[in-house]
């Protein structure tokens, strides 16, 4: 999967069965799925994707981050 593909939309309300049998549900109308696993809320989305710089593959300084 590309790494700049954002969160999967869905029309909820869903439930999720996370990988350790762990059921999370959503009721939301829309429901966005985080792609990234930077999220607080994983599987959901919280947008953390935007305040969290993922490391380039080759450029940047080591052990840089984004502070914003």
């Amino acid at each position: 999967m590309p790494e700049d593909v954002g969160p999967i939309l869905l029309q909820g309300p869903v439930e999720v069965v996370l990988d350790d049998g762990e059921v999370r549900t959503c009721e939301r109308p829309m429901v966005a799925l985080c792609t990234c696993r930077r999220s607080r809320t994983f599987p959901f989305c919280d947008t953390s994707h935007r305040r969290r710089a993922r490391p380039s593959a080759g450029g940047g300084r080591a052990g840089q981050r984004d502070t914003q």
